[in-house]
């Protein structure tokens, strides 16, 4: 799959403030230092369209961007890519958490057009208490979600396959089926082409539901 265009559309507060479409959305968390930004650019190969920072947290709203790509038969497709406020280490009140936390469920459990959630993953760090809840609540909550283990290009290849295997292992100790994984470098574009298959295939599904 290649995007031919992915355009900013708006921040919206709350899921009931979001686009009306018929068009598949996926939504993309992990925790808020985890290199969402970058990834987005980088899967869309537009360097500024998501905004990076270097202090956590700067994802305060549910961002939806409108994508349009051709497949490799050249079959146009529209849908939405929905950046979501990071969760854990953002310097913010606890209120101003909660509030962030009841968007976010609500989004994902209420949202009738949300098709897949990807799932980000620090793969410099041994599994984190933080993600493995996240992904032990959206299995709860029957949300179909692909862990990507970002920043594989920042820690040397045998840590990041260590720390990969370890989060897995932590899944399967209560998890009977794993979900899918991708390892990327957002510098390097490791992944981008599994990603970009894996959502041109759930876009033909989507069409044939």
């Amino acid at each position: 799959m290649e995007i031919r265009t992915a355009k900013y559309v708006i921040s919206s507060p709350s899921y009931k403030d979001c686009p009306e479409t018929d068009l598949p959305e996926y939504a993309f968390i992990g925790r808020s230092n985890v290199g969402k930004s970058s990834l987005i650019n980088m899967l869309t190969d537009i360097d500024k369209l998501a905004k990076t920072s270097a202090a956590p947290g700067k994802t305060q709203l549910i961002n939806h961007f409108t994508i349009e790509s051709i497949d490799e038969k050249r079959v146009a497709s529209k849908w939405w890519l929905v950046d979501l406020p990071g969760y854990g280490f953002a310097k913010v009140s606890l209120s101003q958490r909660k509030k962030w936390e009841t968007m976010i469920e609500e989004f994902l459990k209420k949202r009738e057009t949300l098709a897949h959630v990807f799932l980000l993953i620090d793969s410099r760090h041994e599994p984190q208490k933080l993600d493995l809840d996240f992904a032990d609540r959206l299995g709860k909550w029957e949300i179909p979600f692909t862990l990507i283990f970002t920043k594989s290009d920042k820690e040397n290849q045998r840590t990041v396959s260590a720390n990969v295997k370890s989060f897995l292992k932590k899944m399967s100790e209560h998890w009977q089926f794993l979900p899918r994984h991708f390892v990327t470098s957002a510098e390097k574009k490791t992944g981008r082409a599994d990603i970009l298959q894996l959502i041109g295939e759930m876009n033909e599904d989507w069409k044939n539901a």
